[in-house]
């Protein structure tokens, strides 16, 4: 009935109170006048103006606490009402409801709390000022491109890509930093917010970097962009032609192969994804300058246009490799292999199978001098490994095998594991399984090669 009660109050107004409570009266799950007295006080009725009512304020205790983080935890419907009634007025039953309540948030209010006082010893030593540089190793600095990561249980709870500039904070649901706490320290270091969260600031690498950038169409993964890397065999100092900007994941790996004695040239016909790419690759080099001390190399040379009709543009120029991300390249092909150096591979970048088979009929009606070698889908399958724990936090022990009795390490391995006794080496099982989050399907890799007919 309490149940029945509270989920009913939370919708009515105080027109249908006394008619609500009179079915409720013959199961004395509330006394009616005491219970009108404080349900009218709080009522919703717009043309209700009871403000200066004598109606007895309720004295029980609210059942909602702030925790920690600073943040309220939402009430439920039965502690809703719990807050307009007064303590006489609830039963006996509402009452030791909300008492077990009240002890499963003390609960998670001491757990949080211990939580953070062993975030906080483990980040101690984090902020020595006795860090020494490596040669090499530059501070953080205002303008760089950083990655913000919160770790809690083996989980990453957040994490998220920003540019350190003056006067700004980085917000979250643990609370913020502000750039100037950032700036001037060692990368990797672990900072925490103004509610005492640790979080780990660092510069990210190149594959993170394409991964959280601002980005219109969608890129070609780094897993993808890796494989045809490898099967265009680029090496630094060549000259490799690209069609599909994008959003210029492509052609930051592209730049990186190449080197500064290389060059790439990358066509595009939209012109917003023309100008994201740009600005992707001046972000990139500016950060990398910052970072390093060095500039990152100049090589890629974007142009806004169609590769189909390209002609003038690749007039008297030869390429060590081309890489295709079009709807229809079968269609630009017969442009591009004439400047592709003979024995030398166009890997074309296929969001579905039937594009797939497009490309391959139009070879085949286009007699050019390409043979396909192969046709790949390229998959990453994470795994989770971690030592076996008990239900308590504690490392579960190995145990010499009995006949007749099968015993299995636990494979709860949520814990932390900074409050421990040290375990001798090989004491200790390990659980390891596929994650249960993995990637999905990204894209079919076509490789192409020019060859003599």
């Amino acid at each position: 009935m309490a149940v029945s009660l509270h989920l009913g109050l939370s919708f009515m107004t105080r027109k249908f109170a006394k008619v609500y409570v009179m079915c409720f009266e013959r199961h004395h799950v509330v006394r009616i006048k005491p219970f009108l007295c404080g349900l009218r006080r709080f009522g919703t009725d717009p043309n209700d103006s009871d403000k200066g009512s004598d109606a007895p304020v309720s004295t029980f205790t609210p059942f909602s606490q702030r925790t920690l983080s600073g943040r309220r935890r939402p009430l439920s419907p039965l502690e809703r009402v719990s807050q307009m009634l007064p303590e006489d007025s609830l039963s006996q039953e509402v009452l030791e409801l909300l008492d077990t309540r009240n002890n499963e948030v003390e609960q998670d209010t001491q757990s949080l709390g211990k939580e953070q006082e062993l975030a906080t010893a483990d980040t101690q030593g984090s902020f020595a000022p006795h860090h020494v540089y490596v040669p090499g190793e530059r501070p953080i600095c205002f303008g760089e491109t950083l990655l913000a990561e919160f770790s809690r249980k083996r989980r990453l709870e957040f994490r998220k890509m920003f540019q350190l500039k003056e006067g700004l904070k980085l917000h979250s649901n643990w609370g913020f930093i502000s750039h100037e706490d950032m700036e001037g320290r060692p990368a990797g270091s672990i900072i925490r917010t103004s509610m005492g969260i640790p979080i780990l600031i660092r510069r990210p690498s190149l594959d993170e970097f394409t991964l959280f950038m601002k980005r219109g169409p969608a890129i070609a993964y780094p897993k993808d962009a890796s494989a045809m890397l490898t099967m265009m065999d680029v090496t630094e100092g060549d000259c490799v032609l690209e069609s599909g900007s994008g959003s210029g994941a492509m052609s930051l790996f592209l730049s990186r192969a190449v080197g500064y004695k290389g060059s790439v040239l990358s066509v595009e016909i939209r012109e917003d994804h023309h100008r994201g790419a740009v600005l992707n690759y001046q972000r990139w080099r500016s950060s990398w300058s910052l970072r390093r001390g060095e500039e990152w190399p100049d090589n890629i040379h974007f142009h806004k246009g169609d590769l189909i009709s390209a002609g003038p543009l690749l007039a008297g120029r030869g390429f060590n490799s081309v890489a295709l991300d079009m709807v229809n390249p079968h269609l630009a092909l017969p442009a591009v292999v004439p400047h592709l150096h003979l024995g030398s591979v166009c890997a074309v970048y296929q969001a579905n199978i039937t594009q797939v088979i497009d490309l391959m009929e139009g070879l085949r009606c286009s007699a050019l001098p390409l043979v396909c070698e192969r046709i790949v889908e390229v998959q990453y399958r994470d795994w989770l490994v971690g030592p076996s724990l008990k239900k308590d936090g504690t490392f579960t022990k190995r145990k010499a095998p009995r006949e007749n009795d099968e015993c299995e390490p636990s494979e709860d391995t949520e814990g932390d594991l900074n409050c421990q006794d040290p375990v001798p080496f090989g004491d200790v099982p390990y659980i390891a399984r596929p994650h249960p989050e993995q990637n999905g399907h990204t894209a079919f890799l076509i490789k192409l090669r020019k060859i003599l007919k």
